[in-house]
């Protein structure tokens, strides 16, 4: 596969979340720096200033009204764009710093709370309840959702799940400060990176953990994306590139994104295309 690059900002704003918006090659990313979140169609970038140059806008995913939600990790926000282009936010719980983002299976938007050790959840009428997950300076960072919520516990080492009522189950890693960032559910199980410990995990539905050492074990594995043949995709953050692993945890596919380029967020089409977020303030698009 060969990657493409669009030129979204300057480097200093710095590209984060990726999500793809309603309509046909139309892509979203969050430029966390800025205080903007931005979209790319036909080419041609579109900006939404958020007012809030210190808002930190991370991960991003399309809503089930249509709409582009968005996590606000510097002033405790969650953030909508409207099909309408009409930006909005809804305040969550002082200091919680909302940094993970999904739809759950409810139909409501979920989130993850690192400073406050709860998850959050966010009706698209804009009602939010918290829940505690039984930590304390668990660092809650990604979250994803099957038949109910699995996120990471970064600083808990260990994966979380949460049924739509709140009750929690927590499950330790084998390895010892793995560092655990990216989630994806997918066919083949729920799929999450362990930045520190340079390894891919995956946990089934009875907590069962499989742990993939990566060739290199400094490569810092950031954000992943399940596939439809039960692998998934990763982005590796300290050097630069993106991975496709397949159903048994080997990596089939390696590509190079360019050094420095410190990719993060990552999306994949109904295709099987990528697009990724790059710092540098690019979105690369990888493809056939």
């Amino acid at each position: 596969m060969q990657s493409t690059e669009f030129r979204i900002a300057e480097p200093a704003e710095g590209p984060y979340g990726v999500a793809l918006g309603g309509r046909p090659g139309e892509v979203w990313t969050t430029l966390v720096h800025a205080g903007v979140v931005a979209r790319l169609a036909e080419g041609q970038v579109e900006r939404f200033d958020l007012g809030a140059t210190g808002s930190r806008p991370s991960v991003i995913v399309p809503g089930p009204d249509g709409a582009m939600w968005f996590t606000r990790n510097g002033d405790d926000r969650i953030g909508r764009i409207g099909a309408d282009g009409v930006v909005s936010s809804i305040e969550v719980t002082a200091g919680g710093a909302p940094y993970g983002l999904c739809v759950g299976p409810d139909g409501a938007l979920w989130f993850t709370a690192m400073n406050t050790d709860r998850i959050g959840r966010v009706t698209i009428a804009g009602d939010v309840t918290e829940f505690e997950t039984g930590t304390t300076g668990g660092f809650p960072a990604f979250i994803t959702a099957d038949d109910g919520l699995w996120f990471t516990l970064n600083q808990g080492n260990a994966i979380g799940r949460m049924s739509v009522d709140g009750e929690v189950m927590t499950y330790p890693l084998p390895t010892d400060a793995a560092g655990p960032v990216g989630i994806s559910a997918g066919p083949g199980g729920v799929w999450f990176t362990e930045l520190m410990a340079g390894q891919i995990g995956r946990i089934d539905a009875d907590g069962k953990i499989e742990e993939f050492p990566l060739p290199d074990r400094a490569s810092k594995p950031h954000a992943v994306t399940a596939t439809p043949d039960g692998g998934c995709w990763v982005t590796l953050w300290g050097s630069s590139t993106a991975i496709r692993l397949d159903p048994q945890g080997a990596v089939v596919e390696e590509v190079a994104l360019g050094e420095g380029t410190e990719p993060h967020g990552l999306v994949l089409t109904a295709d099987g295309e990528l697009w990724v977020a790059l710092e540098i303030g690019v979105l690369a698009h990888i493809h056939a």
